[in-house]
C-alpha cells in the first residue's frame, strides 16, 4: 500500500476558499503515518466548532459557512478526513474501516482543539461525530446535524445498494459530478474542478470508494456494537442539538425528525426541513445552516 499525496497545485486557484493550511501528522497504524489537512479560522482562544464533511467531499464543501461562523466569533475547525481533500490518502482500499476512521480523527480532535466544541456533521461526518458525542458528551456543548444518522444495522434500501455498487464497481467515478448531482444549487465549472481537484487519478479515490461500503446499514456489519452503545450517550445528550435536513434529500432527508425524536437536547428546538436542499445542504443553505450553530451555541452558553 503507498499513501498517496496530492499535489499542491491541484489546488491553486479554488474559488472563495482562501483559507490558511494546517497540518496534523496522524498514526494510521502498521506503523504508517499520514498527514492530515485541516481550516483553522478565528482566534485560537475563540470558542471553538467543528466542521465535519462527509462522502466525497472535504473542507471546500464548507467554504460558505466559515466566513459566517468567524464573523460571529468562533474558531473554525474544519477538518480533511484521511483519503480525502488535501490530507494524504492510502491507496487500499480494504485499509479503511469505520474503527480506523474515527481513531484518526480522534487524534486529530485531541490534539487540535480538546476543549469542549460545538459540532457541525453532515453525512459521514455524523456517522464519526455523533459516534463521538454519544462516547464523550461532555467535549460537545451543542450539535447541528444536517442529512445525518448513525446507523445500527437493519435492512439497506434500494437506493443505497445502488449508491454502494455504483460506488465500488463504476468504471467512472467522477466525484465533482456526484456533487452536483446530489446539490440543487448550480456549481460552476471551477467548484466542480475543486471538488475533483483531491482526486487525480483512480488510486487516490480509494477513501471514497470505500466510505459507501463501510455504512453499517445491514445486520452484522462491522461498527454496529459500537454505534448502538454510542446511542446510549446520544440520547441522554442535554446540550442543545438541532436538525436542518434538506427535503430534497432522497437518502437522508426524511430522517430528521427520527433523529431528533431521540435525543434528548433536540426537544423543543426549531427543528426544519429546509427547502431547495438537497444531500449537501452546505451548498444548498450555509446561511441557514451557519445560523443554526450561531443560535444553538448561544442557547448552550458556548457563544456570547
Amino acid at each position: 500500500m503507498d499513501i498517496l499525496r496530492t499535489p499542491a497545485d491541484r489546488f491553486s486557484d479554488l474559488p472563495d476558499y482562501p483559507f490558511a493550511e494546517h497540518w496534523f501528522e496522524v498514526d494510521l497504524g502498521n506503523g504508517l503515518t499520514a498527514r492530515q489537512h485541516y481550516v483553522d479560522e478565528g482566534p485560537k482562544e475563540a470558542p471553538p466548532v467543528l466542521l465535519y464533511h462527509g462522502e466525497p467531499s472535504w473542507s471546500f464543501l464548507y467554504r460558505k459557512m466559515i466566513p459566517i461562523l468567524v464573523d460571529a466569533g468562533f474558531r473554525v475547525l474544519a477538518p480533511d478526513l484521511i483519503g480525502f481533500g488535501k490530507s494524504d490518502k492510502p491507496d487500499d482500499i480494504s485499509f479503511y474501516t469505520y474503527a480506523r476512521h474515527v481513531d484518526w480523527l480522534k487524534q486529530w480532535r485531541n490534539a487540535v482543539e480538546p476543549r469542549p466544541a460545538a459540532l457541525f456533521c453532515q453525512d459521514w461526518g455524523s456517522l464519526l461525530g455523533l459516534r463521538m458525542v454519544g462516547q464523550e458528551p461532555d467535549r460537545f456543548t451543542c450539535v447541528v446535524a444536517s442529512n445525518a444518522a448513525l446507523p445500527t444495522g437493519g435492512k439497506v434500501s434500494d437506493g443505497f445498494t445502488a449508491w454502494r455498487e455504483f460506488a465500488r464497481s463504476s468504471p467512472e467515478f467522477a466525484i465533482g459530478g456526484i456533487l452536483q448531482r446530489a446539490t440543487k444549487t448550480e456549481l460552476s465549472e471551477a467548484e466542480v474542478a475543486a471538488y475533483d481537484a483531491p482526486f487525480p487519478d483512480e488510486p487516490s479515490k480509494a477513501g471514497a470508494r470505500a466510505f459507501p461500503q463501510l455504512v453499517p446499514v445491514e445486520d452484522g456489519m462491522d461498527g454496529i456494537a459500537e454505534n448502538m452503545e454510542a446511542w446510549k450517550g446520544l440520547e441522554a445528550f442535554s446540550g442543545p442539538f438541532l436538525t436542518l435536513f434538506g427535503e430534497d434529500d432522497p437518502v437522508l432527508g426524511a430522517g430528521g425528525p427520527m433523529l431528533s425524536k431521540r435525543i434528548k437536547g433536540a426537544e423543543g428546538q426549531p427543528h426544519a426541513m429546509l427547502s431547495r436542499c438537497g444531500h449537501f445542504s452546505q451548498e444548498d443553505r450555509p446561511v441557514e445552516l451557519a445560523q443554526g450553530i450561531i443560535d444553538m451555541a448561544r442557547k448552550a452558553g458556548h457563544l456570547a
